[in-house]
């Protein structure tokens, strides 16, 4: 079982920044590729953006590319989400994820966080 805890959320006032974070006390994070969905309120649960194993290869959802980065160190077992130019379409619960592969389809993912709030006000 690998256990993903998400923090770094809050609130934000619009084209603000915030970085989450997620990390786990798996030894083995390094190999898994990773994950951020997000759920807005009465919404299905979102792909935000995945990383590879090594780091070499990222996805985003067209929505974000160009203002939201993933990131992985793999010495600290964390797996970062740089949000900046933040919009209030941005509120929503966001999660990590653990799977075999970077995809965006949200079923493969084997394992996920409890989230983190972050909400954009206007």
């Amino acid at each position: 079982q690998v256990r993903l805890v998400e923090s770094g959320g809050g609130l934000v006032q619009t084209g603000g920044s915030l970085r989450l974070s997620c990390t786990t006390s798996a030894r083995t994070f390094s190999i898994y590729a990773m994950g951020w969905f997000r759920q807005a309120q009465g919404e299905e649960r979102d792909f935000v953006a995945a990383i590879s194993r090594s780091g070499g290869n990222t996805l985003y959802a067209d929505s974000v590319k160009g203002r939201f980065t993933i990131s992985r160190d793999n010495a600290k077992n964390t797996v970062y989400l740089q949000m900046t130019s933040l919009k209030p379409e941005d509120t929503a619960v966001y999660y990590c994820a653990a799977g075999d592969y970077p995809t965006t389809r949200r079923a493969l993912y084997n394992y996920w966080g409890q989230g983190t709030q972050v909400t954009v006000s206007s």
